[in-house]
């Protein structure tokens, strides 16, 4: 029976050294968290005392100008939310599709062109065609320009993902279970889609939220194949309207009419505000795959 407990005494962790490591997970909440709490604070703050005090946790008046401002372009910002919902939805399930299948196929010891195909997938991480060869085969070759498809096909696969799906498959699918569905008849596309799927659920997590962020933090794509208004995304058009703010507080000799607008349009809040329009929505949806997501980070780290 001692030798039983043994693991568990070995394994208990004293109370004095759970609660530094308690102390220490909540300074780094709170390092995560706060930031977010204030840029909120200093989205509801009058301009005027930003202007006077700076920014501070608790503002001497608040104003809701900044929503208001942004309320009055809601017709564009819900066009550009949508864009920015499709193109993360339809990016997100391309890229998983050809992540895993990519990623299943390379971890297959018996398949002949592993080494090939595993250096194609390498060498990207490693050395990159640069922009203007990204843009040439984008906008020219496949005369992607003003389309859907230049903000999904650019981000659609990373050897990065790949790599990750090639190990997760690797380690943790048994070439036992492998070969016993091939006795019983099954298709390699049988035993992906029927076998491997469904216990591979941490991975489909992981990359899914990884190509999730990817896309909707995306604004740069927007700013070289998209000149159509009505194919921005929302960080696109949120940057853009942030550049055309800036414009109007740096150039004091503008128009009348522009002068009159910069004066009566809130400017530190409404860049604010732009923030948390733009990290609302991405972080509601991470609570929702986090189990998987950290069952994806840390499995295989630890083997027993």
């Amino acid at each position: 029976m001692s030798k039983s407990k043994a693991p568990s005494v070995l394994n208990r962790i004293k109370p004095g050294t759970n609660l530094v490591f308690n102390i220490i997970f909540i300074i780094l909440s709170l390092i995560c968290f706060v930031p977010i709490i204030l840029i909120f604070i200093i989205s509801i703050t009058d301009e005027q005392s930003i202007a006077q005090n700076g920014y501070q946790i608790i503002p001497d008046l608040l104003s809701g100008s900044a929503y208001s401002f942004l309320w009055g372009e809601r017709a564009m910002i819900l066009q550009a939310l949508w864009v920015s919902v499709e193109v993360t939805v339809i990016g997100t399930v391309i890229g998983v599709i050809l992540t895993t299948t990519m990623g299943y196929v390379l971890s297959r010891p018996g398949y002949r062109l592993n080494g090939l195909f595993s250096t194609v997938v390498f060498i990207p991480m490693i050395f990159s065609g640069g922009m203007v060869a990204s843009y040439v085969v984008i906008a020219q070759i496949l005369n992607l320009r003003d389309t859907i498809w230049a903000l999904i096909l650019p981000l659609c696969v990373s050897s990065f993902n790949v790599t990750i799906c090639r190990t997760y498959f690797r380690t943790n699918i048994p070439d036992a279970v492998i070969e016993s569905a091939k006795i019983d008849g099954a298709s390699q596309l049988t035993i992906f889609v029927r076998i491997v799927l469904p216990i591979s659920k941490p991975l489909l997590a992981t990359i899914g939220l990884f190509l999730a962020f990817g896309y909707w933090n995306d604004w740069f794509q927007s700013s070289l194949y998209i000149s159509d208004d009505s194919l921005f995304s929302l960080q696109a058009l949120l940057n853009q309207l942030q550049r055309n703010m800036e414009f109007l507080t740096k150039n004091p000799t503008a128009g009348m009419s522009l002068q009159d607008y910069r004066l009566a349009m809130p400017t530190e809040s409404v860049r604010m505000a732009i923030a948390i329009i733009i990290a609302v929505p991405i972080a509601c949806v991470y609570p929702f795959f986090q189990k998987y997501f950290i069952s994806g980070l840390t499995v295989g780290a630890v083997k027993g």
